[in-house]
């Protein structure tokens, strides 16, 4: 796994994000809405999109569910990027489509090892 679609509205949690990735190794994509990353998601065909819920217009939630519905969406990994962080909150974003939930303020540490996670799954034949 190599590309990263990040869909994130605020400037400075996509630059901490987009820095993150690059210095370890993959190609960053972004998008500041969930129309864009809905159409960079069909056009791109990333690895792994990390994905903020509250997102202008087109939420995260509908996004995803969008990029579900394409061609290919259901082979991507979409990690939740959120600030929402209530009981129950995890199990509803996993019933949503994503494969992953973590909460904000990004933890530079978690988000890489969340990734590194689904590049072994993605490399490894075996985890299907």
């Amino acid at each position: 796994m190599r590309k990263v679609l990040v869909v994130e509205d605020d400037g400075n949690n996509m630059r901490l994000m987009a820095k993150l990735l690059q210095g370890n190794g993959y190609e960053v994509i972004k998008a500041e809405n969930g129309e864009e990353g809905l159409r960079l998601a069909i056009e791109e065909e990333p690895d792994l999109i990390l994905m903020d819920i509250r997102l202008p217009g087109m939420d995260g939630v509908a996004a995803t569910r969008r990029i579900r519905d394409s061609v290919d969406g259901s082979k991507v990994a979409i990690i939740a990027i959120t600030s929402y962080a209530m009981a129950g909150d995890r199990e509803r974003f996993l019933a949503e489509g994503f494969n992953g939930y973590i909460e904000k303020p990004i933890d530079p540490y978690k988000i890489i090892e969340e990734i590194e996670e689904y590049a072994r799954k993605t490399d490894d034949p075996r985890s299907g």
